[in-house]
């Protein structure tokens, strides 16, 4: 005990009259020795104790030295490095990017309280847990969430991208890295596509050319086809949260689920009308695949759909029936056109007049898709 405190004594006397340059190198000494040298017990504790003192140098280049030599190694001092840690970034930055010792707690805590620079050492890590990507998707910058997720060693959870993209999903750069990944659910997807359509609707320039009015129609047509092609390309799997989604941010219209059953998103929209009528899968998919009329216009009604709307969705889902069976072309192109040959001889205004005006755009759409198509066979 003797020995060690003369030690410390000796080295802290030292330090009170030693140039910043000495002290520097005596630290970065001190905690190279201390990981690779056979010290005593007593040595070691010493050797602490000045390593500590050295945490309160006003020079920084003491204090990054010291971090350099100890920051990397699983040996180093815990409270040491647990302070380094929280020190300036440039001393900071080993610690927190490179120490072993620091845990899943330490870093979203660091996180939570600390600045944008050591958020961005966080994300930067050789390996970044889920919950620690976590912590970063909810408090984290542009750049601190790009960092992240450009670091190919960070784990991050589909339910933490959700949280990305409804937060950051307007950052151009922060999308493109979002839709790059395969493991995105689709409700992100559809967060995006939101994002795109609010920032289209949100430029002076297109509202001067186009009118607010207008533009938010083509966009909100726009995010509704975006919506209904994501729904028939996801996992079976996703389609019950992407539905959950859409139906607590009151995407589930009627409109909208038109457009799923003349596309032919058969899986998707029926777990719509799962979601919207609490019955059971099995017996919704045996009333829409095999059901009368008068079963098929009762399961329409319990998910909300009033009479007149109801009548349409009937003959839209017999005509479906026929189509998958006949199989004779386009499905959206034949549902659509005998729909309207059947409802647009009725005087429509209010909700059944937007829902035909849509099925209307659909079957043009469709139309001009088709007409591509072949002309693209024909210059072959």
């Amino acid at each position: 005990m003797l020995r060690r405190r003369v030690i410390v004594e000796a080295f802290l006397r030292w330090i009170e009259t030693a140039k910043t340059g000495d002290r520097a190198r005596a630290a970065n000494a001190l905690g190279r020795a201390y990981l690779q040298s056979e010290m005593s017990e007593d040595e070691r504790k010493a050797a602490e104790m000045a390593m500590t003192f050295l945490l309160d140098d006003p020079s920084p280049r003491v204090r990054l030295a010291l971090a350099e030599a100890i920051a990397w190694s699983p040996d180093a001092p815990r409270s040491l490095i647990l302070s380094l840690a929280e020190d300036q970034p440039e001393v900071a930055c080993h610690a927190v990017t490179c120490s072993p010792l620091l845990s899943d707690t330490d870093l979203v805590d660091l996180a939570a309280r600390g600045n944008g620079a050591t958020r961005m050492l966080i994300a930067a890590r050789a390996h970044v847990t889920r919950p620690v990507s976590a912590a970063l998707a909810e408090v984290g910058d542009e750049e601190e969430v790009l960092c992240l997720l450009e670091n190919d060693g960070a784990a991050i959870s589909t339910q933490s991208l959700k949280r990305i993209a409804e937060r950051l999903g307007d950052s151009c750069d922060i999308r493109n890295l979002l839709l790059d990944r395969s493991d995105l659910p689709a409700d992100a997807r559809q967060l995006l596509t939101q994002h795109v359509s609010n920032a289209l609707v949100g430029l002076p320039l297109a509202q001067a050319a186009i009118g607010l009015q207008r533009l938010q129609r083509i966009s909100r047509e726009a995010t509704e086809a975006a919506i209904v092609s994501i729904a028939g390309d996801i996992a079976p799997r996703e389609i019950p949260d992407l539905v959950e989604h859409l139906r607590l941010n009151d995407r589930l219209t009627p409109c909208f689920l038109m457009h799923a059953l003349c596309a032919g998103k058969v899986d998707f929209f029926a777990a719509a009308i799962v979601d919207l009528t609490g019955c059971g899968e099995r017996r919704v998919r045996s009333i829409l695949a095999t059901g009368r009329m008068h079963a098929v216009r009762a399961l329409y009604e319990s998910a909300g759909l009033p009479r007149d709307i109801s009548v349409i969705f009937v003959e839209a889902t017999l005509l479906w029936r026929d189509c998958a069976r006949r199989a004779p072309g386009s499905v959206l192109g034949n549902i659509c056109g005998r729909l309207l040959e059947k409802f647009r001889r009725h005087d429509s205004h209010g909700a059944v007049g937007e829902l035909l005006d849509m099925v209307e755009k659909l079957g043009v759409a469709e139309q001009r898709q088709s007409a591509r198509v072949y002309a693209a066979l024909a210059a072959a």
